[in-house]
Formats: C-alpha cells, sequence, structure tokens
C-alpha cells in the first residue's frame, strides 16, 4: 500500500473519531498554493483545521515541523478569506497508530 493509501485510511478513521465526537466534517484535503489542510471540521462554533498524521515504527507528532504547521496556518487562512469565515478557529492535529490521539490548538 502506497503512502497516500495509507494516508487516506488514517483520516478516514481520524474523521470517524470526529463525528463520533459531534464534529461536522466540513471538507478534506483542502488545498491551497503551498499547502494543505487534511481535514477541517466545525464544532461549537469553531473551525477547526487538522493535520493527520500515521506511522507504526516511528513516532508521527514529529512530522508536523515548524514549516508544515507554517503550511497549514497559511492554508487555514486562505480558506477563512476565500470563504469569508469570522468564526474563532484553532490547528489541531489527531495522531493515528493502533489508537487515536486529539491534540486540540497546537501552535509554534
Amino acid at each position: 500500500m502506497n503512502s497516500r493509501n495509507k494516508g487516506n485510511l488514517a483520516e478516514d478513521r481520524a474523521c470517524e473519531y470526529l463525528q463520533k465526537l459531534g464534529y461536522k466534517i466540513v471538507e478534506r484535503n483542502f488545498y491551497c498554493k503551498g499547502g494543505e489542510i487534511d481535514i477541517i471540521a466545525y464544532k461549537d462554533e469553531v473551525f477547526h483545521f487538522i493535520e493527520v498524521k500515521s506511522g507504526k515504527n516511528f513516532e508521527p507528532i514529529f512530522n508536523i515541523t515548524t514549516s508544515k504547521l507554517k503550511k497549514v496556518i497559511k492554508c487555514s487562512y486562505f480558506y477563512m478569506k476565500k470563504n469569508m469565515i469570522k468564526s474563532a478557529f484553532c490547528i489541531d492535529a489527531i495522531i493515528v497508530k493502533d489508537d487515536i490521539e486529539f491534540i486540540k490548538n497546537i501552535t509554534l
């Protein structure tokens, strides 16, 4: 299985997890110039821009680099401007291994 397929499976699991927690999945794989947001979700009047990482033989959290986070932030602002969103928002991460870890409001 290639890495894109593995990534899609991890994102599917992350979406199911979020929906069980009451999040509405707004969009997946939103691309903008220079970056991508894996999942855009909404709950309690807050937009969540979510980076999903997975892996078995390493800690996937370490793949969320400063550079990657800057790209997610840039795309988040672009998405909000494009859709005229004035709501609160945050950047989150979901780590998918055997279990799922939801890390809310990550920053640089």
